[in-house]
């Protein structure tokens, strides 16, 4: 068994898409960012690929590269998928506590499990999203962006069995 710790953070920029999880929510402002900025989506690649010691996100999808240019952060997720089967691991779980004063994690993280489980081909139960404030305090408190923290547990074993 290995663990992962995963964290990212995107400030807001207005005029942009807000997607995380996977989930378009409908507000005014998104998140600044060479892809779709999706801080919960790449808190768990980073959890993933630390969990099995294959580097991070920037490595993997550097954003110079103009192919990663406003691509769906689930596609990201899905090659690092490809990435940590190749080398043997199965996830067992994982766990995402989002950082913001709002949008409201809780009107959301369903439909979030739902698209990552897809993407990942695991089940729903076994990934978790919490929302949490930082009552008021700091960058978040002054609803000026978001983070989000994932940890990740692999087993390294067969996949087939």
């Amino acid at each position: 068994m290995r663990i992962g710790l995963g964290f990212d953070v995107h400030k807001f920029l207005k005029e942009r898409k807000l997607i995380l999880g996977g989930v378009l929510i409908r507000v005014n402002n998104g998140l600044e960012g060479h892809s779709d900025a999706d801080v919960v989506v790449h808190s768990i690649i980073d959890a993933l690929l630390g969990a099995a010691s294959l580097g991070d996100i920037g490595e993997h999808f550097p954003d110079e590269n103009l192919e990663y240019k406003g691509i769906s952060s689930l596609d990201l997720l899905g090659k690092v998928n490809e990435i940590i089967k190749k080398e043997n691991y199965i996830i067992k779980n994982i766990d995402v506590v989002v950082i913001c004063e709002e949008p409201r994690i809780s009107d959301y993280k369903s439909k979030m499990r739902a698209k990552i489980s897809e993407t990942l081909g695991i089940e729903e139960k076994d990934i978790s999203i919490k929302g949490k404030t930082t009552e008021g305090l700091g960058f978040m408190g002054r609803n000026e962006g978001i983070a989000a923290q994932a940890v990740a547990l692999l087993d390294k074993g067969d996949i087939d069995g």
